[in-house]
């Protein structure tokens, strides 16, 4: 349904579509072309039965650069439009706010192309089943890729004329489609032995230049990383702990990172981490400011601590709502150039900062003449040591990093002015969790509360908006909750309620996560073969259910559930949840030996599972000494611990935590250590802990 609307009429768009009643902004980037765009659902998709029409689905993301491109090259052209609009049942998918649909309808697209990406194109069968499929098409042939008019007559014609292998190409799809879903779990033994496999693995990919893994374009690898440091602290490689100082350091001396704002971009161009592209996603800044902050605990490098400060600054400042949630995105194109808001000239800098204090300002950031961007422009990276531009430029050290600090302050105050990037203002509850766990990380290692504050105002968010009966909604935008939760909401956010316990000793938080887990289990896991579906048995039925098993972008909800089901069996006493956990890693056991690169994070969870270490505080929350104690856990580095707090004054509630309810009832605050079966003498002061921990 397009409405034509008459410019006598005083309307400022020509067209409006069915999408302009969404909440999603990338459908409502959409909501003025003359496409005859629906959303997903029973009108579209009975519609396309109706009239035997095949179906044109296009699943992208409202920053995604090559989304706009499409849009603004072939949705905006009403000629192309046309044939759209006469030949198919045209549907737009948000895959931030379905990524059931994105999954299902990615792995045709691997399938039939061998790649994938976004802008993705899939043409469906009425019945839902794809027979063709691609991703980004320009307008006209362009080198050596068909053109979307072409595309759409050809696609379209073949369905018409031939039915035939029209159907059989949507046998072997979906068969194909149940044979990736289906995982039958190995045999094998849990054990490390798989942990020294996927080492290998990552020293064979690992760029020894520039950090990360392998060529361009890179991305920032954080649960690679991650796993690094837990193979690091298990095994004592030393080789694990420099790939990823090497990395990290590498990172944050490039473009990738934002130096004037803080926080990271989605990825590099280049394998030297020098040109981004420039989106922002709430996810990434999430886990990389975790793996700084594992890195500080690890190193003690204050670097690393800075960078995962400036990372949650950026999000406290520019992607908290008002209401506590966390937004999804910020764009990369701004007045339709990619990057301009964050390029610079040197002219401009030295109009900012003067030529004096802008000169060496430009060599520390590598800002040259000619410019390392388009148009002359900077992306701002640092060039040079501050040995280096301190001699050249007669500065003491200390005194030119004031000045930079100084710079890159007036410099943030300059391009406030500019006109910003798109941010997509909608709240996902699984992105939100991953957000709060690195707010807890932050909190613990600087001890700054307003990191502390923030995790909890995003938490009760969460809990207060996004629950219908009970239930996590995936997505709140505009007032609005919509689209029940899959399993990687329900893990991550249980994931990050089991923090702020560990962080607070609440045991509100606890038991939100247990309930939570509860209906996770209830909802998604597989009693046959275990292991979490990502979709729940209330969610819409698709052509085929799988249980998304890879740590790609972000981790999988199984990966961050073997986590969980530990930690919630350690800490509540419910004995059912460790074999769970144990069956997950028994049903993905053949992929973490196979291909450990894309099961990073549920490597990290397996060597949770066989080096689990119990820490526990018997005393008040409010006593000092508790206090200098827990100071000591949080700035260690214990990637495997599993922490409680039992207050003598306060009742424990059933099972709740059995680790400490066998121990007497000590004078003072004591610590008591395990790992493993191995129990150490309980501790009553700091100094003492902090050597154990040492250990």
């Amino acid at each position: 349904m397009i409405i034509n609307t008459p410019e006598e009429q005083g309307m400022e768009h020509k067209f409006t579509n069915r999408l302009i009643h969404e909440t999603s902004p990338y459908l409502l980037q959409h909501a003025h072309n003359p496409v005859d765009w629906y959303p997903w659902g029973g009108e579209a998709l009975s519609q396309a039965k109706k009239e035997d029409r095949p179906i044109l689905v296009s699943i992208g993301y409202s920053s995604c650069h090559w989304c706009h491109v499409m849009e603004k090259e072939s949705f905006e052209n009403e000629t192309i439009a046309g044939i759209m609009n006469q030949r198919f049942i045209n549907i737009k998918v948000d895959r931030e706010e379905r990524p059931d649909l994105d999954e299902v309808y990615m792995n045709a697209v691997q399938v039939m192309t061998g790649s994938g990406g976004w802008p993705m194109t899939v043409f469906l069968t009425p019945d839902l089943i794809p027979f063709h499929a691609g991703t980004y098409f320009p307008p006209e042939d362009r080198r050596g890729m068909p053109g979307f008019s072409k595309v759409l007559v050809v696609v379209s014609d073949y369905y018409r004329s031939h039915r035939g292998e029209v159907e059989k190409v949507e046998a072997q799809l979906k068969n194909a489609l149940h044979q990736i879903a289906e995982i039958i779990p190995s045999q094998e033994a849990v054990s490390d032995r798989v942990l020294s496999k996927a080492f290998s693995a990552l020293e064979n990919q690992f760029d020894p230049f520039y950090g990360g893994f392998g060529n361009a374009p890179k991305f920032p690898s954080s649960m690679a990383l991650s796993f690094l440091l837990r193979h690091w602290k298990s095994a004592g490689s030393k080789k694990a702990l420099e790939m990823v100082e090497k990395t990290l350091e590498k990172m944050a001396n490039g473009g990738i990172y934002d130096h004037i704002g803080g926080g990271f971009h989605r990825y590099s161009v280049d394998e030297r981490w020098l040109i981004p592209h420039f989106e922002k996603m709430l996810y990434d800044n999430a886990l990389l400011s975790r793996t700084y902050f594992e890195a500080h605990q690890a190193t003690g490098k204050e670097r690393d601590r800075l960078v995962g400060e400036e990372i949650l600054d950026y999000v406290l400042r520019e992607m908290k709502s008002p209401e506590g949630g966390f937004y999804s995105t910020q764009d990369a194109d701004s007045e339709g150039e990619e990057g301009k808001f964050y390029v610079w000239t040197r002219d401009e800098i030295k109009e900012v900062l003067g030529k004096e204090k802008g000169t060496p300002f430009c060599a520390y950031y590598g800002v040259a003449k000619d410019g390392n961007f388009e148009g002359g422009a900077s992306v701002l990276n640092i060039a040079s040591t501050l040995e280096k531009v301190s001699q050249l430029y007669g500065v003491p050290v200390a005194g030119l990093e004031k000045e930079l600090a100084e710079g890159r302050q007036k410099l943030y105050a300059a391009r406030e002015k500019r006109v910003r990037p798109g941010r997509d203002e909608k709240i996902l509850a699984s992105w939100n969790g991953l957000m709060i766990s690195s707010f807890v990380d932050g909190f613990k290692v600087t001890g700054n509360e307003k990191y502390l504050d923030g995790a909890k105002e995003a938490a009760r968010f969460i809990l207060r908006e996004m629950r219908k009966d009970g239930d996590l909604i995936r997505v709140f935008n505009t007032g609005k909750s919509g689209v029940k939760g899959y399993s990687e909401d329900y893990a991550f956010i249980i994931q990050a309620l089991i923090d702020l316990y560990e962080a607070t000793f609440e045991t509100e938080w606890l038991k939100e996560a247990e309930d939570l887990n509860q209906r996770m289990i209830d909802q998604f896991w597989d009693e046959s073969k275990g292991g979490f579906f990502f979709t729940g048995k209330e969610n819409e039925s698709l052509i085929a259910r799988s249980k998304n098993p890879y740590d790609n972008a972000i981790p999988s909800a199984n990966s961050i559930a073997v986590f969980n089901l530990i930690r919630l069996g350690y800490l509540t006493g419910e004995e059912s949840l460790k074999p769970k956990a144990e069956q997950i890693l028994h049903l993905f056991h053949n992929f973490l030996d196979q291909h450990p690169s894309g099961f990073a994070h549920m490597l990290s969870g397996l060597s949770f599972f066989l080096n689990p270490q119990e820490i526990g505080i018997i005393g008040s929350r409010n006593n000092l000494k508790t206090k200098s104690m827990l100071k000591e856990i949080y700035l260690a580095y214990l990637p495997n611990k599993i922490l409680s707090l039992r207050d003598p004054q306060e009742p424990t509630r059933g099972k709740w935590f059995p680790f400490l309810t066998e121990k007497g009832i000590p004078e003072v605050p004591t610590t008591f250590v395990c790992k493993g079966s191995t129990c150490l003498p309980p501790v009553k002061n700091e100094e003492e802990l902090k050597k154990i921990l040492e250990r």
